[in-house]
C-alpha cells in the first residue's frame, strides 16, 4: 500500500491533541496489562497492523505472555487465560469498538462495574476510544509497520 497523507505534518495541532489524549490515558490507574489488552484487541478488530505490531511488542516488554496474545481474538473460548476483570474489559473493548452493532450492552456495563469503580470504567472507555482513534489514523493513512 502506498503511504498517504502524514497528519502529523499536515495538521500538527490536531495530532498534538491526539498525543495529549494518549498521554492522559497513559496516566490512569489502569494496569499496563489492561491497557495493552485493550489496544491489541481493538487493533485486531480494526485490522490495524501498525498498532498490532507496536502494542504486541509493548505487551511482551511489559511481561505479557505470547500465548495470551496469540489467542486474544478468541478470548471467550479461552477464558481460563484471562481474569474476570480482563474479560470484562475485553467485552467492553469489543462493544465500544463495534459500537454501531448494538452499543454497549447493560450486561457488559454491569460486569465492568462489578470489577471497577465508575472512574475506572470511564478510564477504560477513554482508553478504548483512544486506540480506536489511533487505529483509524493508521489505517486511513496507510502507516507502515515500524514507522
Amino acid at each position: 500500500m502506498e503511504k498517504r497523507i502524514n497528519i502529523a505534518q499536515a495538521e500538527p495541532q490536531l495530532y498534538k491533541a491526539m498525543y495529549g489524549l494518549e498521554a492522559a490515558t497513559a496516566q490512569t490507574e489502569l494496569s499496563k496489562t489492561l491497557k495493552e489488552l485493550i489496544k491489541i484487541r481493538a487493533s485486531q478488530i480494526n485490522n490495524c497492523a501498525y498498532c498490532l505490531d507496536m502494542h504486541t511488542k509493548d505487551a511482551i516488554k511489559n511481561g505479557e505472555t505470547q500465548q495470551r496474545i496469540f489467542v486474544l481474538s478468541a478470548w471467550r473460548e479461552a477464558t481460563y487465560l484471562y481474569t474476570e476483570e480482563e474479560q470484562a474489559v475485553l467485552a467492553m473493548t469489543e462493544e465500544v469498538t463495534l459500537i454501531s452493532n448494538n452499543g454497549v450492552s447493560e450486561e457488559t456495563y454491569q460486569k465492568a462495574l462489578k470489577h471497577f469503580t465508575k472512574n475506572q470504567v470511564a478510564q477504560i472507555i477513554m482508553a478504548i476510544i483512544t486506540i480506536n482513534a489511533w487505529n483509524r489514523i493508521a489505517v486511513s493513512t496507510h502507516l507502515h509497520i515500524g514507522e
